[in-house]
């Protein structure tokens, strides 16, 4: 059974988007759940208790499992997320580089193309999808 896929079809119809799913050492799994307006503690027993449930039917083996929001910091990882969180900060690692540099901090300046527009001391850096390793929002107080 893929568990993300479960995740990606259920979630949605609980009013949840799922961010981020890991599968941790010892059989965990950790899954990250956002939805408009923020997660509170009550959605995440809410989602918990739904997903034990369902992962009883699929006859799915676990250890542990772990509901919460993706946090602050809250990783990007589809394109949607970076049209969705435009002109916040954002910091983006690569894995190759980009003008000899692999990271960058800058104002997501939306999509374009199969790339990323970001901000970046008054210029616009176009970052391929393909070539994003890892992108999170960089929260500001």
């Amino acid at each position: 059974m893929d568990v993300r896929l479960l995740l990606e079809n259920t979630l949605p119809g609980l009013g949840y988007e799922l961010v981020d799913f890991e599968m941790t050492q010892g059989g965990g799994f950790r899954v990250f759940l956002d939805k408009p307006g923020g997660i509170t503690v009550e959605d995440c027993v809410l989602v918990s208790n739904h997903l034990t449930r369902l992962f009883m039917v699929e006859n799915v083996d676990y250890e542990r499992l772990e509901v919460s929001s993706p946090g602050l910091d809250r990783p990007l990882k589809k394109e949607a997320d970076f049209v969705r969180f435009a002109g916040q900060l954002a910091k983006i690692k690569t894995r190759m580089p980009i003008e000899q540099q692999k990271k960058f901090t800058g104002r997501l300046a939306g999509v374009e193309e199969g790339s990323v527009r970001l901000e970046v001391d008054g210029r616009i850096v176009e970052i391929p999808f393909a070539n994003i390793d890892k992108a999170r929002i960089e929260p500001e107080f």
